[in-house]
C-alpha cells in the first residue's frame, strides 16, 4: 500500500517538475533574446580613419607617429565611479579591451607624457589609486562589463557600452595575482610625477607607491629578494610562466631604483637608502639568477631558457646591463631574426605546448605569445638600439614598425608570422591598442631626442638622458 502511494505521489510530482523546468529554459531564452535584441541595437565599431592631414607628412615615420598619437588619444575617454565622480581614463582598446588596464595604462602613459597628455595620466592613475587595498594591491584592471559581454560585443563587431561605473578587478582571468601591474603602475606614477612637475600628486601618493611595493614584497623570496609568480600572471599571460620569471623582475628593479631616485625629493629621511639598497640587491640577483655569459643573454625563468625579448630589451633600456650584456643581448636577438618580418618577435624559440593555455590553442591563436610580433616591443627594441648608439640598426626597425601602422592604418595588438596583424574565426587583433600605440610614440620621441642630441631633463629630479 505503501509502494503504490509513493507512486501516486510522485506521478502527480511530474508535472509540476516539467513545469518549472520548462519555465526555467522559457526564462533562459528570453533573457537571450532580450540580450540580442539589446546587442543588435547598439552602434556598429566604426572603421578607424586615418588623421585628416597625415598625407601633409613627407616621412613614414613621422606618418606612423601621427597614426599612432591619434590611436592613443582615442582611447581616452570620461568614465563613471560608483561614488558618481567621473574621471578620464585611458582604455586599453576599444574593441576587445573597452576599458583601464594596470599594465596597458602604466606602458601607454609613456607616450601619453609625450603628447602632453597630462590630464589623462593623472586621472587614469587617480582610478587605480582610488582602488588600491590597504594591503597596498591595486587592481589588475577597473571594468564595467563581463568578459563573455565583450567578446560577443566585439565578435559581433558592436560598441561596447561604457554606462555602467567602472569597478575594480584584482585577480587575473585564471584566477591569479598578477604582480607586474603593481610596479608599473608605481614607475608610470613616478614618471608621470617627472615629467608633470606635479609635486602635489608625489606628496599626496607617496605612501600609497610604498604600500605597492610592501605588497610586492610579499611575494619575494627569503634568499634572493627575486618575485615569486604563479602561472599566466604576468604580460604573457598564455604561457604558464611561474616561479622566477625576468620580465616581471626586471619591472620590479626599476619600480625600486626610481623610488630610491625620486625619495629624496618625497620620502621620508630612511626612504633614499632603503629603497637604493634594495634595488642594489635585486640587481645582483638578477644577474646571478638569469644571465647566462654562455649563451649572451638573460633567460626567461628556471625552467624556460629562450630569449625573451620583453625582460630583456627593458633591463637594456632601463639601464640594469652592463654595455657587453646589451651587446650581446641584441646581437643574439638579430641572429635570430626577432624583428623580422614585424618588431618585434616575443621569443626566440616558442615554449613547449604544454604550457600554453588551452583556449589559446583550441581558438587557433597558441603563437600569440611565442612566434607572434608585438609593436610595444618592437619600440622598446628601437629604444635599446638608441641606447646603445645602434642608430643604423635603431633607425631600420623603426621604419620598418612605421610602415607596418602606415600600411594598417592603425596601430594593431600583435602581428602572425606572415606580418600582419593576427586575424582568425575567434579573435582578431585589437586596433588600435593604446599600449603599442603610446610606445610607438616614445619611442620615436626617444630616437628624435637623440639623433638630435637634445636630451630629456626630468622636471624635478635634474635627471638628464634622451630617454
Amino acid at each position: 500500500m505503501t509502494e503504490r502511494n509513493s507512486f501516486k505521489n510522485s506521478s502527480w510530482l511530474k508535472p509540476g517538475l516539467w513545469l518549472l523546468l520548462g519555465g526555467g529554459v522559457g526564462f533562459l531564452l528570453w533573457r537571450m533574446i532580450r540580450y540580442g535584441y539589446k546587442l543588435a541595437r547598439r552602434p556598429t565599431l566604426a572603421l578607424h580613419a586615418p588623421p585628416s592631414d597625415l598625407e601633409s607628412h613627407a616621412t613614414v615615420e613621422a606618418k606612423a607617429a601621427l597614426i599612432a598619437s591619434a590611436n592613443l588619444r582615442a582611447g581616452i575617454e570620461p568614465r563613471r565611479l560608483p561614488d558618481g565622480r567621473e574621471k578620464l581614463v585611458l582604455c586599453a582598446g576599444l574593441r576587445n579591451f573597452r576599458e583601464p588596464w594596470a599594465r596597458d595604462l602604466s606602458f601607454a602613459s609613456f607616450g601619453l607624457v609625450e603628447l602632453n597628455e597630462f590630464q589623462a595620466v593623472r586621472e587614469s592613475l587617480e582610478v587605480f589609486l582610488i582602488n588600491q587595498r590597504p594591503t597596498g594591491q591595486f587592481p589588475v584592471k577597473v571594468h564595467s562589463t563581463s568578459v563573455v559581454d565583450r567578446y560577443l560585443h566585439s565578435l559581433f563587431k558592436r560598441e561596447q557600452p561604457t554606462d555602467a561605473p567602472i569597478r575594480p578587478k584584482y585577480i587575473t582571468a585564471h584566477n591569479t595575482i598578477s604582480l607586474d601591474g603593481n610596479a608599473l603602475l608605481v614607475i608610470a606614477s613616478l614618471n608621470y610625477i617627472a615629467r608633470s612637475g606635479d609635486e602635489a600628486f608625489a606628496r599626496t601618493h607617496w605612501p600609497a607607491l610604498k604600500r605597492a611595493i610592501a605588497w610586492l614584497e610579499a611575494y619575494a623570496l627569503e634568499d634572493d629578494g627575486l618575485l615569486h609568480q604563479a602561472p599566466f600572471t604576468d604580460w604573457a599571460d598564455s604561457i604558464a610562466r611561474e616561479g622566477r620569471v625576468l620580465y616581471t623582475n626586471v619591472i620590479y628593479w626599476k619600480a625600486l631604483a626610481d623610488l630610491a631616485a625620486a625619495a629624496p625629493h618625497f620620502g621620508e629621511p630612511g626612504d633614499p637608502a632603503f629603497f637604493a639598497a634594495k634595488a642594489a640587491h635585486l640587481k645582483q640577483a638578477i644577474n646571478t639568477h638569469f644571465w647566462r655569459e654562455e649563451l649572451g643573454y638573460y633567460v626567461t625563468s628556471h625552467i624556460f631558457d629562450n630569449l625573451s625579448s620583453s625582460g630583456n630589451l627593458l633591463a637594456i633600456a632601463w639601464g640594469l646591463t652592463t654595455p657587453a650584456q646589451a651587446h650581446a643581448i641584441l646581437d643574439n636577438m638579430q641572429q635570430f631574426n626577432m624583428a623580422e618580418p614585424v618588431p618585434t618577435q616575443v621569443v626566440h624559440r616558442a615554449y613547449p605546448v604544454k604550457f600554453i593555455a588551452w583556449e589559446n590553442r583550441l581558438g587557433g591563436v597558441a603563437h600569440y605569445h611565442t612566434s607572434a610580433a608585438w609593436l610595444w616591443l618592437g619600440a622598446w627594441h628601437v629604444i635599446a638600439l638608441a641606447r646603445m648608439e645602434r642608430l643604423a640598426e635603431a633607425e631600420a626597425l623603426l621604419y620598418r614598425i612605421s610602415s607596418v601602422i602606415v600600411r594598417d592604418g592603425a596601430v594593431h595588438e600583435v602581428y602572425a608570422p606572415d606580418g600582419h596583424y593576427l586575424s582568425t574565426f575567434w579573435y582578431t587583433s585589437e586596433a588600435p591598442l593604446t599600449w603599442s600605440a603610446r610606445m610607438v610614440v616614445h619611442a620615436y620621441h626617444v630616437y628624435q631626442r637623440h639623433m638630435q642630441v637634445i636630451p630629456f631633463t626630468s622636471t624635478l629630479f635634474g635627471e638628464t638622458s634622451p630617454f
